[in-house]
């Protein structure tokens, strides 16, 4: 009697070619997304940008990006500058957006990647890179770097 659940498997001509679908071709399409929106950020003057790679030690998502914003208005500018410059080079919305009203924290879900745009205060009470300390910290060599 053969198991049902059971899967079978064909073995690969190509081990060194990632195929469209595979986890190292979705890493890099993730880590493009998490690139992307630290790059919008940045372009709206977001400071103190980071990325958290998550994926090892969270469910919830890839990567958490971590920017600063200085205004409510700041903060709803790179919110907005990140939607409309990923929808521009990857074709992605986001799942769900929230705190833009308020603008104190704005939350974009784009699915493997969250990114949280924070007020300093905000930024400092909730302290996500604390929280998260034990995933990878990734800092970019973003026009931010030099302004923090």
């Amino acid at each position: 009697m053969t198991n049902p659940f059971q899967t079978q498997t064909t073995p690969s001509t190509s081990s060194d070619v990632p195929l469209v679908g595979s986890p190292a071709r979705s890493e890099e399409k993730t880590y493009q997304l998490a690139v992307c929106i630290a790059e919008a950020a940045d372009d709206r003057k977001g400071s103190d940008i980071v990325l958290l790679r998550v994926a090892d030690v969270s469910y919830l998502a890839d990567y958490f990006v971590v920017i600063t914003g200085f205004s409510n208005v700041q903060v709803r500018a790179i919110a907005r500058s990140i939607e409309e410059k990923v929808e521009s080079e990857l074709q992605q919305h986001p799942l769900r957006i929230e705190g833009q009203m308020d603008g104190s924290w704005v939350l974009m879900d784009y699915g493997d990647v969250i990114a949280h745009i924070f007020l300093p205060k905000e930024r400092e009470f909730y302290k996500l890179e604390s929280f998260w300390g034990h995933a990878e910290q990734i800092r970019l060599p973003l026009s931010s770097a030099s302004r923090d």
